[in-house]
């Protein structure tokens, strides 16, 4: 459960992270966003999915 627990604030912590990159590259323009844009884009979704995931696995793991 504690393992859990901060495996999901390291995604959380990622998903502020990449997001902050992305908003930075799309600031700079130019090749930056061009040739990351879109990694960014896709790596912000899926460390979404994965806390949103982790999230629901805590709270079935605390309501029993």
């Amino acid at each position: 459960m504690t393992f859990l627990f901060f495996l999901t604030i390291i995604t959380a912590l990622s998903v502020i992270a990449v997001l902050v990159l992305g908003i930075i590259s799309m600031m700079k323009g130019g090749e930056l966003n061009k040739k990351y844009g879109n990694k960014l884009m896709t790596a912000r979704v899926v460390l979404q999915s994965a806390t949103v995931i982790l999230l629901i696995i805590l709270w079935m793991a605390s309501s029993k």
